[in-house]
């Protein structure tokens, strides 16, 4: 995987995208156990303002220039099938803007925040977020003040506090 990184680091560096956040399976094991996951999702903020599905194509094209090959919805970097999505709401935005620098072995990369991504998976609240949920609670240190600002920022308290009553009893 850090070659993977180091080629979206390098993405970066190439004025393709204004900043990114390992988002997902893959940085929620930065803060818990290992998990089964099969891609590594790469939430971006465009360089350029536009908001259609073109603003993938310089990245796609400048990767398919160095020999990397699509997969169905992914492009697969040193072997790790990769997911590029385009911040596509105030809350993944804020996610990518507050992520934290993490070194990967040799490779600074950054993660969005466990606060963030228990936002995130509220919002979007697919089976498999709720089991993340719970491992992330259970598991990581979190932010309990930090992560009560974003759910009441993003109107997931409700959403939040009906979970834990139903997995936690509270």
């Amino acid at each position: 995987m850090e070659k993977t990184i180091k080629v979206v680091n390098k993405i970066q560096k190439e004025g393709l995208i204004k900043k990114y956040a390992m988002g997902g399976g893959i940085a929620t094991i930065f803060y818990v156990e290992p998990i089964l996951t099969y891609d590594l999702d790469i939430f971006f903020i465009p360089s350029k303002k536009e908001r259609t599905l073109t603003i993938l194509s310089p990245i796609y094209k400048w990767l398919k220039e160095k020999g990397y090959k699509t997969y169905k919805e992914h492009i697969v970097i040193e072997g790790i099938p990769v997911q590029f999505i385009p911040v596509y709401n105030e809350l993944i935005e804020d996610a990518v803007k507050e992520a934290v620098e993490i070194k990967y072995k040799n490779t600074k990369t950054l993660v969005i925040r466990a606060e963030h991504l228990i936002a995130i998976m509220l919002q979007t609240f697919r089976p498999k977020d709720k089991e993340r949920i719970i491992k992330i609670l259970d598991e990581a240190e979190i932010n309990m003040n930090h992560l009560m600002e974003i759910l009441q920022k993003y109107n997931l308290k409700e959403r939040f506090e009906h979970f834990r009553g139903w997995y936690y009893g509270e």
